[in-house]
């Protein structure tokens, strides 16, 4: 368009350039309004990104809070699952509940230690 409003273009009158001119700011104008919105809708997908990025980062600390918390009892049950005959708590009658109570009881404390962290 700026070449059509100059002088060194047969074919084109002398009194349709200053339409051309015209035309060529009209087009600069909406050129730039497209950029701009080119700009912000660049910026509207990279904060929705990051948004997306910390609600993964917020599922990962739940679903890692839950496995610490089934990790425990796992921990614990697998060392009494191995039979051995000189762990002094096998031959208690207490020995049974008080795992289960210890299990229970680094659970809630885990659980309480996580919901207070926000992590569940």
């Amino acid at each position: 368009m700026e070449r059509l409003t100059g002088a060194g273009v047969p074919f084109v009158h002398e009194g349709s350039r200053p339409f051309f001119r015209d035309v060529s700011d009209h087009l600069t104008r909406v050129n730039e309004h497209v950029e701009g919105l080119d700009r912000l809708l660049s910026d509207i997908l990279s904060a929705h990104l990051a948004q997306m990025g910390v609600r993964q980062n917020d599922d990962m600390r739940k679903i890692s809070a839950w496995a610490a918390m089934a990790a425990v009892p796992t921990m614990i049950a697998g060392i009494y699952g191995m039979n051995f005959t000189h762990m002094p708590e096998l031959k208690q009658p207490w020995g049974y509940p008080g795992v289960v109570v210890l299990m229970a009881g680094v659970i809630a404390v885990l659980y309480r230690w996580f919901k207070r962290r926000g992590w569940l």
